[in-house]
Parts: structure tokens; sequence; C-alpha cells
């Protein structure tokens, strides 16, 4: 899978810089520079330590051509390909002061996004033979907005926006501030009518009466509805979630009679209660854990000599 359009040549150089930069301060790999010969060749092998969806080899290859365009690489899987624990995913040749300097960088970049990758699969394992798309959210690591989410991509999720800029999403706090949710969506309609037409506008809703409002306006493309599936004495009850569903639905036919409404469902999201909150009908999941709690794919690399 190549690399998504938020993702640029430039966006992805200037973070692997800022990274080496952040590794190597003003005097290098002083570790390797006083240990390694300068004329020192190796080969460095990628060990899959845990079954999983291997990401970020694309990002890696980007890595050592940034330290050192010397170095190749060869691979046996591909960007998004499930691999068994003990598979030798791929191996970097060179000199192996630079194979050592790029080490942790690459290894950083591809156990993270393997992580993110394997998680999402099994979200969307757990809603296969509904509608709904698992999608992430915002809560990634700062800087690494765009890893994350081609994480997600390549482990079978959708990407929700990418930042603050390419769709109204308007919050509670943002319904706070602006005086009523009516109001806010109005607010958002008319500014994006002005200003940028291409634009989606979305609105968090939290009640019953709030889902009535927001859909009345007949303004949204989609509609998010949180925390409607509720934890209570430890079952899921998605029931409100149904009832918000058929709300949102029932102002389709008389006020959108071009499309309707999408919904997307947030709030007590887990692996094991995914599953029923799509059967719902909800159109889109979102969990924040996919990139926020993230636990690394187990990837080694082992250095020999040539």
């Amino acid at each position: 899978m190549q690399a998504p359009d938020y993702l640029s040549t430039d966006h992805l150089d200037k973070l692997i810089a800022s990274a080496f930069a952040e590794d190597l301060g003003e005097r290098g790999d002083v570790t390797t520079i006083s240990t390694i010969p300068e004329d020192t060749q190796a080969t460095a092998t990628f060990l899959l330590k845990a079954d999983g969806i291997v990401a970020g080899i694309d990002v890696a290859n980007r890595i050592f051509a940034h330290l050192d365009s010397e170095v190749t690489t060869e691979w046996t899987v591909d960007d998004g390909e499930k691999a068994k624990a003990g598979t030798r995913i791929g191996t970097a040749r060179g000199a192996a002061r630079s194979l050592l300097v790029a080490e942790r960088l690459a290894l950083n970049v591809t156990q993270r996004m393997s992580g993110i990758a394997t998680e999402t699969a099994r979200y969307v394992a757990a809603v296969e033979g509904t509608s709904a798309q698992v999608l992430d959210t915002r809560k990634t690591a700062p800087g690494l907005r765009a890893l994350d989410k081609w994480a997600v991509a390549l482990g079978g999720g959708s990407n929700h926006r990418i930042g603050l800029y390419d769709r109204i999403l308007i919050k509670d706090n943002h319904i706070a501030a602006c005086g009523g949710i009516a109001q806010a969506i109005h607010a958002g309609a008319k500014w994006r009518d002005a200003n940028a037409p291409d634009l989606q506008i979305e609105c968090e809703a939290r009640t019953l009466r709030e889902v009535r409002l927001a859909a009345a306006t007949g303004l949204l493309d989609y509609l998010l509805l949180d925390n409607f599936a509720r934890m209570e004495d430890g079952i899921l009850n998605v029931a409100p979630l149904e009832a918000a569903l058929a709300e949102a639905r029932a102002h389709d036919p008389e006020i959108r009679t071009d499309k309707r409404i999408q919904t997307e469902a947030s709030g007590n999201v887990r692996l094991e209660t995914v599953g029923e909150i799509a059967r719902t009908g909800v159109d889109f999941v979102s969990v924040g854990a996919l990139t926020h709690s993230v636990t690394a794919l187990d990837i080694s690399l082992n250095i020999d000599l040539v």
C-alpha cells in the first residue's frame, strides 16, 4: 500500500530528519563511532517475535535511505500483510555504522505501526458481517499522526478526519460556547458555504433531544452518537444507541431527500463490545484506543558482520 495522500514525501522526510536529530544531537552516535571501524559491513535481520500485521516497511526503507543511500533492504512481506512469530520479515545490508544508527528508529516505527495495524485488524474482524466501518480518531502521538493513521489503514480500518482542517466536527464544548446545538450547526454551515464548500459537517449528540435537534437542521453529513452504548453493571446496553439511530433516521425522508445522515458511534468501544455496537446498524464506530493505547508488536533487529 502506497503512502496515503495526507503523508507527503516532504512530510515524511522532515519527520525522519527530526527523529534523527533528536537521537544524534551534535556529536552523533558516539558509541558506534568509537567502537565500529568505518569500513565494517554488516547485515541486519528483522525478526517478527509475535503474530501480527506488519506495517511500516516503506517508512523503514526511507529511514535507511535518508541516513545512507548505500544501504539496501529486502523484505519477505508487504505492508499490511499478516505474518507469524518467527518470520524473518526483512534484511538491511550496508555499513555497520549506518545500520546501528538507524536501528532504533526503524524498529520504533515498525513496532508501533505494526502494533496499531494488528489491533485494528482485530476490531475489523469483530465487526465482520455488519456494514459498520472501524474509524480512528485524533488521539495520536504528537508528530506521528500520519504514521498512526496509515497504520490503521494498513490494518483494514478507515481514517476519520486527519486534523482540525478537513472536517467541521462540532463537539460538546463548541455547542456550549456557541449557545446550543442548532446554533452551532447553522453557524458551521454558514461559514462552510462561504469559505470551504467542500467540507463536510459532523456534530456530536449526547441525548435524544440533541439527536432530534441536530438531525432536524438538515445540514449534517455525519452525526456522532457519543456514549449511547452504555455499560450497566458490566453489561453493554445498546438500546439507547438503537433509539438514537431511529431518531436520527426519522428525519431523513422529510429533511434529507438526497442522502441520509451517516452515523458514528463512540464511547465504551472495546474489542469485546465493538461487534454488538456495529450490529445496531451504525455506519461507523470510532476507536480511540487504536492509537492512544498502542501496544507495539514485538520485532527484533539482529546485526551480523558480513
